[in-house]
């Protein structure tokens, strides 16, 4: 298919309800049913240039995620088609109450804006979740409730920096960084 033209609308329409289903599924924490709107699991986060690929991967980063915020959740902004996949503009919202990596857990809400992709191969399978953020919006509100001047804070936030900067250091996937340009035909 070309990249200029759109599938058809009942083509759009099941790919617009798989991927609705997903949210509704991840926010219920029904990973079996999320799980199975891919033929093989994969998110990639390019805040942080990681992949989580397949099953026991992707069941880690859910478990990962909603250990630190039990109570997350979606709050979809706009969706949009492309030729090849279904693009959500969301807020992301939780309650950071569990360690998040190396990150010790704040008590502190965050809402963040994002984006992700849920590309279709051409048999319209999903293939990927790709999501895009910034991780810092995210970390600053995490800060932001702690009391500077409570010394139980201070030593809270020395260790949220320190977490942080330990995660940090991680070399980025190569999956997300070896790409190739298209063939634009230019």
């Amino acid at each position: 298919m070309s990249r200029f033209a759109l599938p058809p609308e009942d083509v759009l329409r099941a790919r617009e309800r798989l991927v609705l289903d997903h949210f509704h599924d991840e926010v219920r924490q029904d990973w079996d049913a999320t799980l199975a709107t891919f033929p093989h699991p994969h998110y990639e986060l390019i805040a942080q240039m990681t992949v989580h690929d397949g099953d026991t991967e992707v069941r880690g980063y859910y478990h990962d995620t909603r250990v630190a915020f039990p109570d997350q959740n979606h709050e979809i902004i706009a969706l949009r088609h492309a030729h090849d996949a279904v693009i959500v503009e969301f807020w992301l919202t939780g309650t950071h109450n569990g360690p998040l990596g190396k990150i010790p857990p704040t008590g502190s809400r965050h809402r963040t804006r994002m984006t992700a992709y849920f590309v279709f191969d051409a048999d319209e399978n999903l293939v990927t979740e790709r999501i895009y953020f910034d991780q810092l919006t995210i970390l600053r509100q995490l800060v932001a409730g702690l009391d500077k001047k409570n010394p139980g804070d201070l030593l809270k936030l020395g260790k949220v920096v320190a977490g942080a900067l330990a995660m940090s250091g991680g070399a980025p996937d190569p999956r997300l960084t070896d790409t190739v340009a298209p063939d634009l035909g230019v």
